[in-house]
């Protein structure tokens, strides 16, 4: 299959129905087919064909969709930006994978054309283009798609997607377009340019669902959404999944269509996923936890899981035909269960062949459930002690006046690193508390050191803790004395 046909059993079997619905107004598949194919032509008669990358900046739209299918079927590849990256980053981004022709929302055509050597397209240059584009090309082992890593640790890094991936995954997680049943609603709440958008539009689409596209994410505009469309199945980060639990009109708002709604890409706080589960009790919950490299999940935790409640910390087990193992990242051998090393994955439909370093840490329980502790780089090396993250910040939200935190790695001249928390906090709460908090609780030297607070964490646009801004925060923040070890 080329990707940029993955619409074909929807506009063949339901091509009236509605595709995408983008700020409230709805295009049909049959539609969203003319849409693709002037988008494919519009590209060939900038230069675009087989080998080519083209940039692609902007939020959901219908223009970003058919950039992503109508590039694949010239035999091209669209490599979708993080469109708030300045025009020097852009213009990184398209150096490394040799974009020359580009393709942007009105709000960011300015940007791209600071970024790339050749033409920007905008949705005007589509709609002057013919509908009868250039033969299909490319399949099988030819790239389709290339997505950036988040770079929240550092440069985003491309990762070059093929047909036969996208190919794989679609098998994995789509069935048959369904004409004769009620047509599903979808909600796209995050950006095109993460693997949880991109996969998800192209699963949704493959199955002839209705998607509504929320360009930029904010609470009340989601709930609002849910409501107005019957809206059944959405993906969410944990940060949007707090701002719907706190938005003041979730109470009032219809949500009685939401049937699925899966949350992943950042760890998830125990107690979220606890007021969630309350809030939403006719809802199926799924924690998916996987990478761009994985081309999307290759652990979940389930819905039934999700209603044991017994293990609402883990992302779960390793999908059917994934393997899981965990070691120790020094020598590569196996850990026994229990002990924490790093996750490396092998399955059909990711990016590279063999075993991937996947770069997460955790352990995984004797029942095969994974417990991810962070990510590598996130590990915290205090005079040789490695820490994890995830383990300090649930301890810290289990003191009743801390409502969210984050844990970094604090560069010092002695240590190497000591540990720091920035916290949010309702009321009072002085660094002394926090770290007389972790006494009897964690090991001494796991035991914050510097202490900052802040009304809300610092997070990427993609809603991951921006780690950066943690330590930057931390920066003047005095040493607190610690329990003893």
């Amino acid at each position: 299959m080329n990707l940029g046909h993955a619409i074909d059993p929807a506009v063949d079997a339901v091509p009236g129905r509605a595709a995408l619905v983008v700020d409230g107004t709805a295009l049909t598949y049959a539609g969203l087919e003319g849409e693709v194919r002037r988008t494919a032509s519009a590209l060939a008669s900038a230069g675009v064909g087989p080998g080519d990358r083209v940039a692609l900046v902007d939020l959901g739209s219908t223009l970003a969709v058919a950039t992503i299918l109508g590039a694949a079927r010239l035999g091209a590849a669209s490599a979708p930006m993080n469109a708030y990256l300045t025009p020097g980053e852009l213009r990184h981004l398209a150096g490394l994978v040799g974009a020359r022709v580009g393709v942007a929302g009105g709000p960011f055509a300015e940007a791209l054309r600071e970024a790339v050597d050749g033409p920007v397209l905008v949705q005007a240059d589509v709609d002057a283009a013919s509908s009868d584009p250039p033969p299909t090309t490319g399949r099988d082992r030819d790239v389709a798609l290339v997505l950036f890593t988040s770079g929240t640790t550092g440069h985003p890094k491309p990762v070059a997607i093929t047909h036969r991936s996208v190919a794989d995954r679609l098998a994995f997680y789509t069935g048959p377009v369904a004409p004769d049943e009620p047509q599903v609603v979808d909600l796209l709440s995050v950006p095109v340019f993460h693997i949880g958008g991109t996969l998800g539009l192209l699963v949704s689409l493959r199955q002839g669902k209705q998607l509504v596209v929320l360009p930029r994410f904010e609470a009340g505009a989601w709930l609002a959404l849910v409501e107005r469309h019957r809206v059944a199945q959405t993906f969410v980060v944990p940060t949007m999944l707090r701002r719907i639990l706190d938005h003041p009109r979730l109470v009032a708002t219809d949500l009685s269509s939401l049937r699925s709604l899966s949350y992943g890409a950042a760890a998830a706080p125990v107690d979220l996923v606890r007021r969630a589960l309350a809030a939403l009790p006719g809802v199926d919950f799924s924690n998916t936890f996987g990478q761009t490299e994985t081309l999307g999940a290759y652990a979940a935790l389930t819905p039934d899981d999700h209603r044991r409640g017994e293990r609402l910390g883990s992302a779960g087990r390793p999908l059917p035909g994934v393997a899981v193992r965990v070691v120790d990242p020094a020598t590569g051998e196996d850990l026994a269960a229990g002990a924490v090393g790093e996750f490396v994955v092998r399955a059909a439909g990711q990016v590279t062949t063999g075993w991937l370093a996947t770069g997460d840490t955790g352990w995984q329980d004797p029942d095969g459930y994974l417990h991810p502790t962070g990510r590598r780089s996130d590990t915290i090396n205090r005079a040789g002690e490695k820490i994890g993250p995830v383990e300090v910040e649930a301890v810290l939200r289990t003191h009743p006046r801390v409502l969210d935190v984050g844990v970094v790695g604090v560069p010092d001249d002695v240590l190497g690193e000591r540990v720091g928390a920035v916290v949010v906090a309702d009321g009072d709460l002085g660094p002394e508390e926090v770290v007389a908090h972790c006494a009897g609780r964690l090991s001494g030297y796991k035991t914050p050191e510097l202490v900052a607070f802040a009304d809300e964490l610092p997070e990427t646009v993609l809603g991951k803790p921006d780690r950066a801004a943690l330590r930057r925060l931390l920066a003047g923040a005095g040493t607190v004395t610690r329990p003893p070890a």
